[in-house]
């Protein structure tokens, strides 16, 4: 079965040359019959009319364009007959190729598109239910060039499931494999180029720029790409703006100017500019002539090699040109079939043979003549041959030729003669990878290739522009620094709103650009995590940090430890203070059966020291590293020991007011106070306080607290209150026992004759008192090492309180005045009171 498959080469025709030839011999070669009609759309030019009233730059842009159009389609006719030629890709299948001419223009692309779409053999397009049998003009189409034109023609071949490669469409729409399930390309998405971008500008910390783009799908595409990109990079956009792609437009003169004037009163120094090569050439040429000044400028392909923008009058000036350009291969034998085939247009031969394939021709279908290939010398394509990237055209064509060779089931021998529709390349563009030119290709997720980017730098030699590589980005940023000479004098041009902030500072944004910031310290354990930091990190808890740290450093612990001279300080108070009580139970002791003695309280005296030296020793309880078991001692022992010192000394207290305040009840009672039954008493109170001690442990216990907040730099270990209800428990009987004996003795007169015992319980009970008041008021408000000194002191103070005022001036009367010891001067108020009554 005889099967037409095009591939469409689109050719934009729109300009006139000098050179007068055959108007058949080149143009003629556009369209070609063969088993597969293979072909490709290429553009060229705009608007052939009126070329008197153009201007030479506008005239120059015009050969440019036709020029690169041209150069890709030799280049798809060159593919076509390498495969023509290969034996073992589609052996006994001849490619032919259609080529058409869409002039830039979406109405003048259709009309090309809705004729590959007619059913193969008429100039009808079939309205189906099912197209699974559809056979249309081509079996495949290659191109265009642009995105917009892309956007167009995908749809329409996308509904007929008509593969559509193209080489030059990079908008990041197309990605879309669900509204466009045709659509191939054999260049890298926008996103990618953008994502080169961003990491160039994070390479060099410039996060200050403005971005320009052409008013067209490609533009506006790869600049809201770079915008999304660049709000999760830390890069902040001084201005976005677009210029117009129609120069003969009234406003586009105006527009350019005033994007140039915003982009001057944002004192940037890095532009990023996605447009075609004819808006970039505007864009150039008005910031060179309203003085914008010299600046960073990067691009990318689409502009960077054209010589239409450095055909702009002393773009040297324009500062330094930076951008990504697609890595591509050499397409091998190209130039040697470019410069033969335009040999061969000077001979007869050869355009008798154009006349033949032009006769063969349906005259009612669409004109493809290119009418001015005619025009064309070597001379005029030769030295853009370096320059303009065929193999993304090459690559395109096999791509199809290789999706053919596995639909048909091509073997080296031979390719069946089968039906093949245009729907089944589709699955083998899927999946399959496939090699050009011993370099292999594959479709991704998104009917792409990615190559990867070559950046590249104009460099100025004699007037002339060098394209320099000067890295390279494939999934990572590789960058020659050295190699590239900024136009600054440091050769390190900056683009920032203010200054980097120094380490141990972070941003603090000022207005509504996240760009523009002061610089401030950070404070105390806070750190500075990161350069593009906009607030410090807080340190750990374990961890702290001085004001501008750029890291935390450990804790260290406090607590009131042996070494301190505080702690010396209060030990050898300790000391002293034990060493008193020991001496003044010792000589209470010698004195034991003494009258001075007995009146004081006899051995409970002697108990009451013992609980005293206790008391003072408990103090090393409160020195050194505090841990769970000591917390739970501190207070127990505290209270405890108090309150055997106060047990003691409340028969005593109870002997006093009986004999005193009731003298008649006095005979009954004192034998429950004095004696052998005074122990009782004795025993009895410190039974109930070692209740209360085992209440406290269950209701709320002291614990060992590692206190973060209070010190700066230090993790302070103290023992905190768990239950202040506890608390007032355990200490509130010793303070109950305290104000019976002070009631019962402050108010005691005893004669001139007698020693007054109960001034000393009165006093001990009162500087108890006035310590505590103080003791309550420091203790519950202070979280500092102090805490545990406060604790010290408070019972060094109790200790020597009641030391001073009950027992030192009986040990004194001991030692200075054995004389007054007598019966007479020491009488016990028990002992008195009887004869009292008898008389």
């Amino acid at each position: 079965m005889h099967v037409v498959a095009g591939l469409w080469l689109w050719l934009c025709l729109g300009c006139a040359w000098a050179a007068p030839l055959s108007p058949w011999c080149l143009s003629a070669q556009l369209r070609r019959p063969g088993d597969f009609v293979l072909g490709g759309l290429f553009p060229f030019g705009k608007d052939t009319l009126n070329l008197a009233a153009r201007s030479e730059p506008t005239l120059l842009l015009c050969d440019r364009l036709f020029t690169d159009g041209l150069i890709w389609a030799l280049a798809m006719r060159f593919a076509i007959e390498q495969i023509n030629n290969s034996s073992w890709l589609l052996p006994g299948v001849t490619l032919g190729y259609d080529m058409c001419d869409t002039c830039f223009e979406p109405l003048v692309a259709l009309q090309p598109s809705l004729l590959f779409l007619t059913r193969n053999g008429t100039r009808a397009i079939g309205v189906l239910c099912d197209y699974s049998e559809y056979q249309p003009r081509v079996i495949a189409v290659i191109g265009p060039h642009k995105s917009d034109l892309c956007l167009l023609t995908a749809k329409l071949f996308s509904s007929f499931l008509i593969p559509q490669v193209s080489y030059g469409a990079s908008s990041e729409t197309l990605s879309n494999t669900e509204l466009y399930p045709s659509f191939y390309r054999t260049v890298p998405s926008d996103k990618n180029l953008v994502e080169a971008v961003v990491l160039l500008l994070n390479h060099f910390g410039w996060n200050w720029v403005a971005t320009v783009a052409s008013d067209d799908e490609y533009g506006r595409g790869a600049q809201a790409l770079f915008l999304s990109m660049a709000s999760t990079n830390s890069i902040c956009i001084a201005f976005e703006g677009l210029i117009p792609t129609e120069l003969a437009e009234p406003d586009a003169t105006k527009q350019l100017e005033n994007t140039i004037k915003l982009i001057n009163s944002t004192k940037v120094n890095v532009i990023v500019l996605f447009a075609h090569s004819v808006p970039a050439q505007a864009l150039l040429q008005h910031s060179l002539a309203m003085g914008l000044g010299k600046k960073v400028w990067l691009g990318s392909e689409a502009w960077l090699l054209s010589d239409i923008a450095t055909s702009v009058p002393n773009i040297q000036s324009v500062g330094t040109v930076l951008g990504f350009v697609m890595r591509t291969g050499t397409v091998p034998g190209f130039q040697e079939f470019v410069a033969e085939l335009f040999n061969s247009v000077a001979q007869e031969e050869f355009c008798q043979r154009s006349r033949e394939l032009s006769g063969l021709e349906d005259t009612e279908v669409l004109d493809t003549h290119c009418r001015q290939c005619s025009n064309v010398t070597l001379g005029d394509i030769w030295p853009m041959l370096g320059v303009t990237p065929v193999q993304p055209v090459h690559v395109a064509v096999y791509s199809v030729a290789h999706a053919l060779h596995r639909a048909l089931g091509c073997t080296s021998k031979g390719c069946p003669k089968t039906s093949v529709r245009s729907w089944q390349l589709l699955h083998f563009m899927n999946t399959l990878p496939f090699e050009v030119n011993g370099q292999s290709f594959r479709f991704d997720q998104s009917h792409g290739t990615n190559t990867g980017y070559k950046l590249i730098l104009w460099a100025w030699r004699d007037g002339t522009v060098t394209y320099l590589p000067v890295g390279d980005y494939d999934q990572s940023l590789y960058v020659r620094t050295s190699q590239i000479q900024f136009h600054t004098p440091d050769k390190k041009p900056t683009s920032e709103c203010f200054r980097r902030c120094q380490p141990g500072q972070f941003r603090r944004t000022k207005g509504f650009n996240l760009c523009c910031y002061d610089c401030t310290d950070c404070s105390e354990n806070t750190f500075w995590s990161s350069t593009d930091s906009t607030s410090c990190s807080p340190c750990p808890q374990h961890q702290w940090a001085p004001a501008r740290s750029t890291r935390c450093h450990d804790r260290t612990e406090r607590f009131l430890s042996w070494d301190e001279p505080l702690a010396v300080a209060l030990l050898t108070l300790v000391a002293l203070t034990a060493a008193l009580s020991c001496g003044a139970a010792l000589l209470f002791l010698q004195h034991l059966q003494s009258p001075l003695v007995q009146l004081a309280g006899g051995a409970r005296s002697l108990l009451a020291l013992l609980w005293l030296l206790l008391q003072s020793l408990s103090c090393c309880l409160h020195v050194g590293r505090p841990s769970a078991a000591l917390c739970l001692l501190q207070q127990l022992c505290y209270a405890l020991c108090l309150n055997g010192c106060f047990s003691s000394l409340l028969p005593k207290a109870l002997e006093i007011t009986l004999v005193t305040e009731f003298p008649r009840c006095a005979p009954r009672l004192l034998r429950w106070v004095t004696h052998g039954r005074a122990w009782l008493v004795v025993a009895m109170s410190i039974l109930t306080q070692v209740l209360l001690c085992w209440c406290h442990l269950h209701l709320g216990p002291d614990y060992l607290v590692a206190d973060y907040e209070s010190l700066p730099r230090e993790v302070l270990l103290v023992c905190g209150t768990q239950s202040w209800a506890a608390f007032a428990l355990l200490h509130g009987y010793n303070s109950c026992l305290a104000f019976v004996c002070f009631l019962c003795t402050f108010m005691v007169q005893t004669p001139g004759r007698r020693y007054n015992v109960a001034r000393g319980i009165t006093f001990a009970t009162f500087i108890y008192f006035i310590i505590w008041i103080f003791f309550l008021v420091i203790f519950a408000t202070l979280r500092t090492v102090l805490r545990a000194v406060t604790q010290i002191c408070t019972i060094l103070a109790t200790t020597l309180g009641i030391l001073a005022s009950y027992f030192v001036p009986k040990c004194y009367i001991l030692v200075f005045r054995p004389d007054l010891n007598t019966r007479d001067y020491f009488q016990n108020l028990s002992d008195e009171q009887p004869e009292e009554d008898r008389q």
